[in-house]
C-alpha cells in the first residue's frame, strides 16, 4: 500500500510537470478532437490544478478516479506555490506517439519544468478519445 502511494505521489509530480503555459479562455471545450488533443488536454489541466476540468478526459471508473483524487489532494494539500506556478507555466513536450491500433495510442511527453518522461494510455470509447491513467502505473503491461 505504501508503496502504490509513493508510486502515486511520485507520478503525480512527474505529471504536473508535463504542461504547457496556454492560455484560459475560459470556453475551453470539453472533449478531445483526437488522441493526441485528449492526452495534452488532460495534461494541461492537470498541471493548472484544473482537476474538474481533467475529469472530463479520463476513463471513468474507480481505479482512474481513485488516481485523480490522489493527485488533486497532493496538489492542493501538500505541492508547494512554487512548484504549483512551475506546473502551470510550463509547456507539455512530446517525444513519441505509438499508435497500438485504431482505439488505443501511447503518449510519450515530459514538461519543460521537470523534464521525466512518461506515457499516457488514450483510448477511444463510445468515439470518445480518454486518458487511462491505470497504464501509467504499470507500463509493462499490453496496452489493450
Amino acid at each position: 500500500m505504501r508503496s502504490t502511494l509513493v508510486t502515486g505521489f511520485l507520478f503525480l509530480q512527474f505529471f504536473c510537470a508535463c504542461s504547457g503555459s496556454e492560455g484560459d479562455a475560459g470556453t475551453e471545450s470539453t472533449t478531445a478532437e483526437s488522441d493526441v488533443d485528449a492526452a495534452r488536454s488532460f495534461i494541461r489541466s492537470a498541471l493548472d490544478g484544473k482537476y474538474d476540468r481533467a475529469r472530463q478526459f479520463i476513463v471513468q471508473d474507480s481505479v482512474n478516479t481513485q488516481y485523480l483524487d490522489l493527485f488533486e489532494r497532493n496538489y492542493k494539500l501538500r505541492m508547494d506555490p512554487e512548484d504549483k506556478r512551475g506546473y502551470r507555466e510550463s509547456s507539455i513536450n512530446i517525444h513519441d506517439i505509438r499508435q497500438v491500433n485504431d482505439s488505443t495510442t501511447v503518449v510519450n511527453y515530459s514538461n519543460s519544468f521537470k523534464k521525466q518522461n512518461d506515457s499516457l494510455k488514450v483510448v477511444r470509447v463510445a468515439n470518445q478519445w480518454l486518458v487511462d491513467l491505470k497504464y501509467s502505473f504499470s507500463p509493462t503491461d499490453t496496452a489493450q
